[in-house]
C-alpha cells in the first residue's frame, strides 16, 4: 500500500470551487423541513429516519438493468479467472472491505479473488486517513500491486461520485483493460461517466445533511450485496438458494454444512456424514456422491469438468440406478 498524500496545499479558491461542486449534489443537500430534528423526542426521530430508508430499496430497484448488465460482464471475466476489486474511500471504501471479506466464509473463494482497497490503507478501515480520497495516483498504486489484468473487475464506489480515489481507480483500471463499474448515489456523476457500468442510485438528501453513511450507504450496500452474490450464483457457488460452496471455518459454520447437505438431499444423518467424511468436508463435493451416487474422487472429477456447477455435474453423473 503507498503512503497518503502529504499536508493539505488546497487553495481558498480551490476550496470555493469545491464547496459549488458539492452544492449542488443531491447526497449534500439541505433539508429545512429537518432543521429542528434535534428538537423532536426519540420515537419521532426513529419513526422519521424509518421512513427515510424505506424509499432506499426503491432507488435501487430503478437501477436494476444495470446491475444486472454489471453482473454478467463480472461474472464472465471472474469465470475466466479475474478478481473482483472494490475501491472506495471512508464509508464507501469499508462497503467494499465488509463485501469482500465476506466472500471467503459464504463462497469458499481464495481471498484473492474478491478484493477491497480503501484510500489510506487498512488502517482507513476504523481511522480517516486524511488526504487519501483526494489521490488519483493512490489509487492507481494500489492497483499496480495487484497486478491487474484485463480479466478483473474494478467497481468505483463513492457516493458523491466525486471521490477522485474512485474515480482514479476507475480510470486507471480502464488503461489496464479491466471491466469497470462506478456505484454512486448522484446522477450524471463523474465517477459514473468514467465507468463502462455506471450505477447510479439516487437517494435523495440524507437526513443529517452530507451524512452519506445513512440512506446511500444503504444503497450501496444492497448494490454490492447484488454484485457478489448474484455473481457467485453466476459462477455455480450456490445450488438453488443452498450456499453449497460454504467454507466451514467454525462449529456453526459445520452444522450449517450438514444442514445443507440435508436440505439438498434429503438423507440421512449417517449418510450426511459418511458423504462429508468422503469428501473432506466439501459441501458440494458431498451433495453430489449421494444425489450422483458417485464415490468422492469422481464427484470431484465430475465439478472440475463442470466448472464448479452442481447442476452440470449431476447432469453427468453415471447413476447406477
Amino acid at each position: 500500500m503507498t503512503s497518503t498524500p502529504d499536508a493539505d496545499t488546497t487553495t481558498p479558491d480551490e476550496y470555493g470551487e469545491l464547496r459549488a461542486q458539492l452544492e449542488t449534489l443531491t447526497t449534500e443537500a439541505f433539508r429545512p423541513e429537518l432543521a429542528e430534528i434535534d428538537r423532536l423526542d426519540t420515537l419521532e426521530i426513529a419513526r422519521i429516519m424509518n421512513g427515510e430508508d424505506r424509499s432506499v430499496p426503491a432507488a435501487v430497484g430503478a437501477r436494476l438493468p444495470e446491475i444486472a448488465a454489471a453482473i454478467d460482464g463480472t461474472a464472465e471475466r471472474m469465470a475466466r479467472g479475474g478478481r473482483l476489486v472494490y475501491a472506495g474511500a471512508g464509508t464507501a471504501g469499508r462497503l467494499g472491505v465488509l463485501d469482500a471479506s465476506e466472500c471467503p466464509p459464504t463462497f469458499n473463494t481464495d481471498p484473492a479473488e474478491v478484493v477491497g482497497l480503501i484510500a489510506g490503507g487498512p488502517s482507513a478501515m476504523v481511522k480517516a486517513v486524511e488526504g487519501a480520497e483526494d489521490s488519483k495516483e493512490l489509487a492507481a498504486a494500489d492497483l499496480d500491486a495487484l497486478d491487474l489484468t484485463a480479466d478483473d473487475t474494478v467497481v468505483g464506489i463513492s457516493a458523491s461520485g466525486r471521490t477522485p480515489y474512485a474515480i482514479g481507480a476507475v480510470e486507471h483500471a480502464r488503461t489496464r483493460g479491466a471491466l469497470t463499474i462506478g456505484l454512486s448515489c448522484n446522477a450524471g456523476s463523474a465517477l459514473g461517466a468514467a465507468a463502462e457500468h455506471g450505477i447510479e442510485v439516487v437517494v435523495g438528501p440524507e437526513l443529517l445533511t452530507g451524512s452519506t453513511r445513512l440512506k446511500a450507504g444503504t444503497a450501496q450496500k444492497l448494490v454490492l450485496n447484488m454484485l457478489s452474490t448474484i455473481t457467485m450464483i453466476r459462477l455455480g457457488k450456490t445450488y438453488g438458494n443452498l450456499m453449497v460452496d460454504v467454507r466451514a471455518s467454525n462449529e456453526k459454520l459445520r452444522a450449517r454444512s450438514r444442514r445443507i447437505v440435508a436440505l439438498a438431499t434429503g438423507a440421512s444423518d449417517e449418510d450426511i456424514e459418511a458423504a462429508l467424511a468422503a469428501t473432506d468436508g466439501e459441501v458440494k463435493n458431498a451433495i453430489l456422491t449421494i444425489l450422483g451416487q458417485v464415490d468422492g474422487p469422481t464427484a470431484a472429477t465430475l465439478l472440475t469438468a463442470s466448472g464448479g456447477h452442481l447442476r452440470a455435474a449431476l447432469a453427468t453423473a453415471p447413476r447406477t440406478t
